[in-house]
């Protein structure tokens, strides 16, 4: 990604500084700008990128007594490329002839093996993900600094109190900031290097993102030497997006066994392509079903997968709500829980949060209108929860955020929970 269409990222504020004493390992899918933002971040650094055979090369033959000479404070991207790093990174920490090393992958699985092979207590971990909407709507410099609504509606306060203090209304030219950047996850998902390319070319970049995916990191991660059952799975899961896991149907439709779908899941989960959703533990009203729920953490890529191409459904939408939710908890590492509550009687919730303080219930409608109706399932749990519950939202496409049911269950519409709770000038 170019300066130009450069974004400030939400992580960027929580990454330690370089004169700490630390070893940073920043991971996440590929293309999601890992290079960029550690060398934003760590400019003064010496920067190698293990992508390049000379430089591995160059690593490997590199004397370990050496390695703080030579060197010294860095930041190692595609770390995992040259094993032999870890070890000799872990001897200059120890010695103390390094004293922070940023060391960046997009496979997960490889990087944390080498990890606790090598660096056990010694590394701190942080993910970056496909952009969020507040990063997209982001114009430079201070706007990520800004609480974002969720930031509120997480701390604990009362929700009337937290709701009561925003603006219900946004005017029309401070709302358009973040209606356009809505839809631009809901269009293109958050992958960073779309911004800079015309919409003719998107698809095509989408396109070729997959390709590389399942060419180079589902290589690197699984060893698969035939890649087209995976290909028929990993399409046939994108279209499951929302659903009730089922192994066996997907394995049945894939063509694969059971212990296979199971498998190819955590293949996906662990490269940060699909996030499972579990259900909330305790049957709060009456008998809950004990099956996750699939997402797709970025939407752009699962258009690609199902071909997608329309206008906003509400499969599309709910996705892109549970992506932009954990995103944002990964990211920035809040003491959060998310599920989802379902009865086998039907009942459901589409997201539960579950923070220190209590529980905030989430429906989700893909429309600009709602009413009471749809907050009675936040009602029905809130009762069950007594003094857990911290209040209800049931996400919309409208304009208006207000108070829509006792006890404190509000309408909020999706790109203000997602933005700073008070507009910049």
């Amino acid at each position: 990604m170019n300066a130009k269409t450069f974004k400030p990222r939400l992580l960027a504020k929580l990454l330690p500084n370089e004169t700490s004493r630390r070893i940073v390992v920043i991971t996440g899918a590929r293309q999601t700008g890992k290079t960029t933002l550690s060398r934003r971040v760590y400019e003064d650094l010496k920067y190698v990128n293990l992508d390049a055979p000379e430089n591995r090369d160059t690593m490997r033959d590199l004397s370990t007594v050496t390695w703080g000479e030579v060197i010294g404070n860095a930041v190692i991207d595609e770390a995992h490329k040259e094993p032999t790093v870890f070890e000799k990174v872990k001897y200059a920490f120890d010695e103390d002839r390094i004293s922070f090393t940023v060391l960046t992958g997009s496979s997960q699985i490889l990087l944390l093996r080498k990890i606790r092979e090598s660096l056990a207590g010694r590394a701190f971990f942080y993910e970056l993900w496909p952009l969020v909407q507040s990063e997209i709507r982001d114009s430079g410099d201070n706007g990520v600094e800004a609480p974002l609504l969720l930031d509120l509606v997480v701390s604990g306060e009362p929700l009337k109190k937290t709701l009561g203090e925003v603006p219900d209304r946004l005017l029309e030219t401070q709302d358009y900031l973040y209606r356009a950047s809505e839809k631009h996850v809901m269009e293109w998902g958050g992958m960073p290097a779309l911004l800079e390319l015309p919409e003719e070319r998107r698809w095509q970049w989408l396109r070729n993102y997959g390709y590389t995916y399942l060419e180079r990191d589902l290589r690197d991660l699984a060893r698969l030497d035939d890649l087209m059952p995976f290909r028929k799975f990993h399409r046939l899961s994108a279209m499951t997006s929302g659903m009730l896991l089922n192994y066996s149907e997907l394995a049945r439709d894939a063509s694969v066994s059971v212990d296979t779908a199971r498998r190819y899941l955590e293949y996906l989960r662990i490269s940060y392509q699909t996030a499972l959703l579990q259900p909330y533990y305790k049957n709060l009203t009456s008998s809950v079903v004990k099956t996750p729920k699939l997402y797709w953490t970025d939407v752009g890529i699962w258009r690609q997968l199902t071909g997608f191409r329309g206008e906003m459904s509400g499969q599309l939408y709910e996705t892109m709500v549970v992506s932009e939710l954990y995103k944002w908890i990964h990211t920035t590492q809040q003491d959060v829980e998310m599920f989802f509550y379902r009865t086998r009687a039907g009942m459901e919730i589409d997201i539960l949060l579950e923070t220190g303080a209590g529980l905030i219930g989430f429906e989700i409608k893909s429309r600009d209108t709602v009413s009471e109706r749809d907050a009675r399932p936040l009602k029905v749990v809130a009762e069950a929860l007594g003094s857990a519950w911290l209040g209800g939202i049931v996400l919309y496409t409208g304009n208006r955020i207000r108070p829509i049911l006792s006890p404190n269950i509000w309408a909020i519409p999706s790109r203000r929970l997602f933005q700073p709770a008070v507009p910049g000038d």
